[in-house]
């Protein structure tokens, strides 16, 4: 582990929902059976199974194109399934509680009118957090991350490394047994990919189930298992 992984891990293992004495959200499962994805007339998933059971760390690898970004949407109920379920375990996603998962996206999916800390803060109060309790799990989670000094400012004010460790910041206050991250490093240096990974390892750890698209060989590595997926099939793993 590098050098931030103690302060990660307790991070990870010590939400502001267990500090206060609330409840955290019920542990999930992922269960993907048989599903495809189509854009219209072009099949981005096909008949790709895989299963995650909490306190598993999964990578998904595959060249540009070869269904990652699909999956994690797959997964998260954000593109409707041509074929087959996903089940995390409260109920196929059509019919999932949307607490169940959390999402780092693909080109971070922050505000620009915004700052880091509303950014992180607002989907907190949306889900029905006491305004205390969400911008303490915000400060903590910007701060896990490396923006801390930087919170207050606005998101396009930030380089591109912030605003993907911004993202990263989000998706982890949310604190659900589900998180999905796609490319969650691509725009990181070194020691700030590594600070994401322990991140990732340490929600795994403390019984979230995590599922990271990346085509960096480096970053996959440190999953417990890797999925390659190949023109939307898992071909490995």
């Amino acid at each position: 582990m590098g050098r931030h992984s103690e302060q990660h891990r307790t991070f990870g293992r010590r939400s502001t929902a267990e500090a206060s004495g609330t409840s955290r959200a019920p542990e999930g499962f992922v269960d993907v059976r048989g599903v495809g994805v189509a854009y219209g007339d072009v099949t981005a998933l096909e008949e790709v199974s895989l299963s995650a059971r909490p306190g598993d760390f999964l990578a998904v690898t595959g060249h540009s194109g070869a269904g990652k970004t699909s999956l994690i949407n797959a997964i998260a109920g954000i593109v409707p399934l041509a074929s087959g379920e996903v089940d995390l375990g409260r109920g196929a996603t059509q019919r999932r509680d949307p607490s169940a998962v959390a999402i780092i996206p693909q080109g971070n999916g922050l505000a620009s009118v915004l700052t880091a800390y509303e950014n992180v803060l607002a989907p907190l109060r949306a889900r029905g957090l006491a305004p205390d309790e969400a911008a303490t799990r915000a400060t903590e989670a910007l701060a896990a991350v490396g923006l801390g000094e930087s919170g207050t400012h606005l998101v396009e004010e930030l380089s591109g490394g912030q605003q993907q460790r911004a993202a990263v910041a989000r998706g982890l206050a949310i604190d659900a047994p589900v998180l999905l991250a796609d490319e969650p490093t691509s725009e990181l240096d070194h020691d700030n990919r590594e600070r994401v990974l322990d991140l990732m390892r340490a929600r795994a750890d403390a019984g979230a189930v995590v599922i990271m698209a990346t085509h960096d060989p480096e970053a996959a590595a440190r999953a417990d298992v890797v999925i390659e997926l190949d023109d939307g099939r898992v071909v490995g793993g």
